[in-house]
């Protein structure tokens, strides 16, 4: 069960998803019809590998849970500033990962970019997100786990700034595209957003002194 398993994940993280084509539900089945036969040999078993993705699937979105802490930074942040989610990723999939973990009151919008004409790192998503919440992108900051679609769509549509979240223990000494920031846990969130608050301050104070002299 484990090398079928394996299997699976190999596929999901090569995954190429035309909607147009196939819907999800359809593709991920082929997957582990693929990885079951590639593992125990004989002829295919469609019923089967439907009954080990539904397993699969309910398992997984019964575990994803948005941690305390989390809820409560967000919380707190919400007082402050506005939060819009923005994933990647087939709407289906997407949209039962955010229901299964109640993340909808912590957020003033979510977008899912399955649902819009480009996905991450394309402009126009996170122009429509700065619409959304009616903000300019100069005044918007991207936090996310992605170099290739979050850190670079966040320059691309010349965001503020961007903050990578690298769970990692080390960073990579050639990273690219380069980030604002760096944090190693999402809860270090809060006191980036306020050392970038005392940056503009401290600007302010600098120009306002210049002006006068």
């Amino acid at each position: 069960a484990r090398a079928i398993c394996d299997k699976v994940q190999a596929k999901l993280l090569k995954e190429c998803h035309d909607p147009a084509k196939m819907c999800i539900t359809d593709l991920r089945i082929s997957h582990w019809e693929e990885a079951i036969q590639e593992t125990m040999g004989g002829e295919a078993n469609r019923d089967l590998a439907a009954e080990c993705y539904f397993l699969w699937k309910t398992t997984r979105l019964q575990h994803l849970t948005l941690p305390e802490d989390t809820r409560d930074m967000l919380t707190e942040l919400r007082k402050r500033v506005r939060l819009l989610l923005l994933t990647n990723g087939d709407k289906q999939t997407q949209r039962e990962k955010i229901e299964a973990c109640a993340c909808q009151p912590y957020f003033d919008a979510i977008v899912v970019g399955g649902e819009q004409k480009e996905e991450k790192p394309a402009p126009s998503i996170f122009q429509h997100c700065c619409d959304l919440l009616g903000v300019q992108p100069a005044e918007c900051v991207m936090v996310g786990d992605s170099l290739d679609t979050d850190i670079q769509g966040g320059l691309n549509a010349g965001l503020k700034a961007t903050v990578w979240l690298n769970k990692a223990m080390t960073t990579p000494v050639d990273i690219s595209p380069v980030p604002h920031y760096i944090i190693s846990s999402v809860l270090d969130l809060p006191a980036i957003l306020q050392k970038m608050e005392h940056k503009i301050n401290a600007k302010l104070g600098t120009d306002h002194m210049a002006s006068n002299n």
